[in-house]
């Protein structure tokens, strides 16, 4: 991750109840950064509609 990129380590469940692991912020690019199991790579979204997709949860609500 470049300097820009703020990281993060965070969970969070997409629409249809994966939860996906949040790595970082992109600040210049306005997006969130994230890694879903099994895919190897990093997966990004507008802050906007990662907001509309995505709910934040807790460690022991996994």
């Amino acid at each position: 991750m470049s300097e820009e990129i703020q990281k993060l380590d965070r969970r969070y469940k997409d629409w249809r109840g994966v939860v996906v692991h949040v790595v970082g912020f992109d600040r210049a690019g306005d997006r969130v950064i994230f890694m879903r199991a099994g895919y190897p790579h990093e997966c990004a979204q507008p802050v906007e509609l990662f907001k509309s997709r995505f709910e934040r949860v807790m460690i022991d609500e996994q």
